[in-house]
């Protein structure tokens, strides 16, 4: 996901590390902080694998600042991402709200734009609960707990939600497809 993320905001536009953290906590911080530990640990594992680059630029004071673009191989392995996400990157809310954040960067290809949608859409369609009886999805309305209630209650709301934007966006997809 971390990846994910930063080759999407690279490709945004080149930022450098305080700004892209910055970037990364809106996206994700309130669910997974993002720690410097982790953070530029990433950035050098993709700037070894030629994904990223870092360009020195002048500060706005003496200290000059360190400035990470992306390469043309972190660009294909972005979209190579995006085409393919892994099933976990579908299933997650988190990871899946990582993808959606940056799909738009096959705008070139409708196609697999929707191919992904659909796979979402495949998942979203599955009975699923939080909670079962063997292996028989459990209801709200079965739910004694107001608690677990209230908890399947927002999500088949969010589900239903999603189901309906998934639905329009394969729609208008559909009919902007070569």
């Amino acid at each position: 996901m971390l990846k994910l993320a930063i080759l999407g905001f690279l490709h945004d536009r080149p930022l450098h590390g305080y700004e892209l953290r910055r970037h990364l906590a809106a996206l994700t911080g309130h669910v997974r902080p993002i720690s410097d530990g982790t953070l530029y640990p990433a950035i050098k594992r993709l700037e070894t694998d030629g994904l990223l680059v870092r360009e020195t630029e002048p500060g706005t004071t003496a200290a000059p600042r360190h400035t990470l673009h992306l390469t043309e191989a972190g660009r294909a392995a972005l979209l190579g991402r995006l085409r393919e996400p892994e099933q976990l990157d579908i299933s997650d809310e988190n990871r899946w709200f990582t993808v959606l954040a940056f799909l738009r960067h096959l705008d070139a290809e409708p196609a697999a734009q929707a191919a992904v949608l659909r796979r979402r859409l495949d998942f979203l369609s599955e009975p699923a609960s939080f909670f079962y009886d063997g292996t028989r999805p459990i209801g709200a309305e079965e739910v004694g707990d107001p608690f677990r209630r209230g908890l399947l209650l927002i999500a088949r709301a969010t589900s239903e939600a999603e189901l309906t934007w998934l639905r329009g966006t394969l729609a208008e997809l559909e009919r902007t497809a070569p």
